[in-house]
């Protein structure tokens, strides 16, 4: 196993040549050294692994070979590519000579012909300056002429002859090009090729061709921005103009046709091009704001914007008449000037109204703006005239006034009438308040009800005003009733509270002589406010559906503060007649009431006073006061009796008790019968209260309390046991055994209240038990 080991993992030293040199090849030796121990001594770990010791010794020694004859091989494929490498080298060296010394003859040939090109460099200059002479002598009649034909042209452009004019000036930048381009040799040089003293020289001879050229474009220009204001007395100026620029136009084309593409040519003589077309319309347009600032800056504020927007819309329509009338048949038809100007004032016509809308403007001024920009502008007595519509289509053009700055004009003017409004209606109310002073009764309308000014002046203000914005389009008129109605709703939250104070100042003065119509003018109040309810109502469907979503406020509620209002009122005068009521109501259902019958005629008779009263208010606040009025009455009169002012002390008392509460009923009946249809419905008629009661107290079998109980608590499940005490209490026949039967059955019961059912009761106070004991002694404390 040792020997094998050397075998495989030492060499002689002589065996590793150039290890010292090589420390990489020591160290791979080392490693190669360590693997195939390792590999041996995993194989060969046990003796009988040794028989196959010659196989493995044969496979290496074969592996070894194969080795070697591929290293061979590469080492021999890489000297045949360095000889190779070598042999082209070799080559490229010898024709790197030949070339060196071509280079060396071709220098030396060249540097003797120094000599010979000195003298062609002189032969140069005479040829040069001969050909500048033979110039010159050949242009000597153009050249004498230039001065005289200078000065004709100058005196041409004075007097506004342009075309003569410009023939002249024609010739003269013709001259001026020839000259120069037979100073160039005619040999394809450009411009530049010409020496500095050729080209000082000629443009000082031709100084006034430039002059002429600006004097000229400066008279036509004065003629084409003053078109609209001389076509009418003499348009051939303009023709000339429009002649002279498309002439222009034709040289620029033909100049820039005979240069494009040719490097070689002539250079594009002074000036030029022109473009004189493109201008032209400059100018025009500039013609046509210079025309409208003259007569914009007229006096526009207040009052009279309407009026100055008028005078536009006949300015613009007059030079529009006269563009297509006469200036457009004095230019060719591509150039399309009529559609020129269209867009020239309409952009005009944009910056004014820009400026004009940034102006702190009142709703007048604001209204002018927004009808002649949405409704005049493209009506067709202007703009949306069908022969102005085939010139330019109404896409082409931008708006009149942005979208974003409409909305904010149509803000502005909703604000500023909102403050108009509000103040009208602060006026109005004063006015009304006023009118509560006065000493005589409210106006009454052609059907008898009472009025005063204030409906009819919200009305009308709140409806011309729509109708107004409607003028314009919908959408302001949405916006104008939404701000209308607002205004409603804080007017009559205003009003309810003035209410208020009028019910005040009449409880702390009520026998002041200026209150002597209080009652009058709070029914008026309420007749009002179902007048306003029409008019909102009316106003509210004036609305497009699909404006209700379109408002980031939370919407008005105008009703609602009009059925606040209305219930204020109301309340008002049912306290007033309590007011009436109040001397005789301590005498019902005493002694004297129950021998005399005294005072329910009394009673009556103010109640009648006050339903004749309630007559003169609009239904169907009518009926409500009709309604509150029986509900008063039959909540003070069982008040009345809950007070325990009559005890009955035998059977004769119950039933006299019994009939006058009955007679009393019929007296409120037949006071009521005329109003039965307007008032509350039969079923739920407060006056059926009475009979009732009546029934109640004149039972004469105390037994039959509990089941006579048990039907009221039926018909008005929200009487209490102390109500039904009392009446327990005023019958004074009542065992202890009975009441306690009747009491053990109400706590027993204790119905709900119906859907629609409304308590009488439950205004209807029990006054403190004066008894110091109580009874039964289970519902003591």
């Amino acid at each position: 196993m040792s020997r094998d080991q050397n075998h495989v993992g030492e060499q002689p030293e002589d065996a590793r040549p150039g290890a010292e040199a090589w420390p990489e090849v020591e160290q791979a030796e080392r490693l190669a050294r360590g693997a195939a121990l390792k590999w041996a001594s995993g194989v060969f770990c046990r003796p009988e692994h040794l028989e196959r010791l010659s196989q493995y010794k044969k496979r290496e020694s074969q592996r070894t070979t194969s080795i070697h004859t591929r290293l061979k091989s590469m080492v021999r494929s890489y000297l045949e590519g360095v000889g190779w490498g070598l042999e082209q080298l070799r080559d490229a060296r010898a024709e790197l000579m030949t070339v060196s010394q071509a280079l060396k003859k071709t220098g030396l040939e060249s540097s003797c012909s120094t000599d010979g090109e000195r003298s062609l460099e002189k032969l140069r200059e005479v040829s040069v300056h001969h050909r500048q002479l033979l110039t010159a002598v050949s242009n000597l009649p153009r050249l004498y002429a230039v001065r005289s034909m200078v000065l004709e042209t100058e005196r041409l452009v004075e007097s506004r002859r342009l075309l003569e004019a410009h023939a002249l000036l024609m010739d003269l930048e013709q001259w001026q090009d020839e000259i120069l381009w037979q100073l160039s040799g005619n040999t394809g040089m450009e411009k530049s090729a010409l020496s500095p003293e050729d080209q000082e020289l000629v443009a000082k001879y031709f100084s006034g061709v430039g002059n002429l050229v600006e004097a000229l474009g400066k008279e036509m220009w004065a003629v084409v921005s003053s078109a609209l204001a001389l076509a009418r007395q003499n348009p051939t100026p303009f023709v000339s103009a429009v002649r002279i620029v498309e002439r222009e136009e034709a040289l620029d084309r033909a100049f820039l046709e005979e240069r494009g593409g040719n490097r070689s040519s002539r250079p594009l003589p002074p000036q030029r091009p022109r473009c004189w077309r493109a201008a032209f319309f400059q100018v025009f347009e500039d013609g046509v704001s210079t025309r409208f600032r003259s007569v914009s800056f007229l006096h526009t504020r207040g009052p009279g914007l309407a009026g100055h927007l008028s005078a536009i819309q006949h300015g613009v329509m007059a030079d529009l008449a006269t563009v297509c009338c006469l200036l457009e048949h004095c230019v060719p038809p591509h150039y399309q000037l009529t559609g020129a100007y269209i867009k020239a004032i309409h952009q005009c016509l944009h910056n004014h109204l820009a400026q004009i809308s940034s102006w702190d403007l009142e709703s007048g001024e604001i209204f002018a703006v927004l009808n002649w920009v949405l409704h005049v502008y493209d009506s067709p007595d202007m703009m949306g005239h069908p022969e102005m519509v085939k010139e330019v289509k109404k896409e082409d053009l931008p708006p009149l006034i942005p979208p974003e700055r409409l909305e904010q004009l149509q803000s502005k003017y909703v604000q500023s009438v909102q403050r108009s409004v509000s103040e009208w209606m602060y006026k109005a109310l004063q006015v009304e308040l006023q009118d509560w002073q006065r000493d005589q009764e409210p106006d009454t309308d052609h059907e008898g009800f009472y009025q005063t000014s204030l409906p009819t002046i919200i009305t009308q203000m709140l409806e011309e005003n729509a109708r107004v914005a409607l003028m314009i389009g919908e959408t302001l008129r949405d916006q104008t009733i939404q701000m209308g109605l607002y205004e409603m709703e804080k007017l009559l939250n205003r009003f309810r509270e003035a209410l208020v104070e009028l019910g005040k100042e009449h409880r702390r003065e009520p026998d002041n002589h200026n209150n002597r119509f209080y009652l009058h003018y709070l029914l008026a109040s309420i007749s009002n406010c179902i007048v306003l309810k029409k008019s909102t109502e009316s106003l509210q469907q004036q609305q497009s559906p699909r404006s209700m979503g379109q408002f980031s406020r939370t919407p008005p509620n105008p009703l609602a503060a009009l059925d606040r209002a209305v219930r204020r009122a109301c309340r008002l005068v049912m306290d007033q007649l309590l007011v009436d009521l109040q001397p005789f109501l301590p005498g019902l259902l005493t002694r004297p009431w129950l021998v005399q019958g005294e005072p329910t005629p009394k009673l009556c008779g103010i109640l009648e006073h006050h339903l004749e009263l309630y007559g003169r208010v609009r239904p169907p606040c009518r009926q409500r006061l009709q309604e509150e009025t029986q509900w008063l009455i039959v909540v003070e009169y069982v008040r009345a009796l809950m007070q325990k002012r009559l005890v009955c002390r035998n059977g004769k008392d119950r039933t006299q008790l019994a009939q006058q509460m009955i007679q009393d009923d019929q007296q409120f009946r037949e006071l009521f019968h005329g109003l039965e249809g307007e008032g509350v419905p039969p079923e739920v008629n407060p006056l059926a209260l009475l009979p009732v009661l009546a029934d109640f107290l004149q039972l004469k079998d105390p037994g039959m309390l509990t089941l006579e109980v048990s039907g009221l608590t039926a018909k008005y499940p929200d009487i209490s046991d102390e109500h039904v005490s009392i009446l327990l209490d005023i019958r004074g026949d009542v065992s202890r055994d009975v009441r306690g039967a009747v009491l053990d059955l109400l706590e027993q019961s204790a119905p709900s209240l119906p859907v629609g059912y409304r308590p009488i009761f439950t205004d209807i106070l029990v006054p403190p038990s004066t008894v110091v004991f109580c009874l039964p002694k289970a519902k003591c404390a």
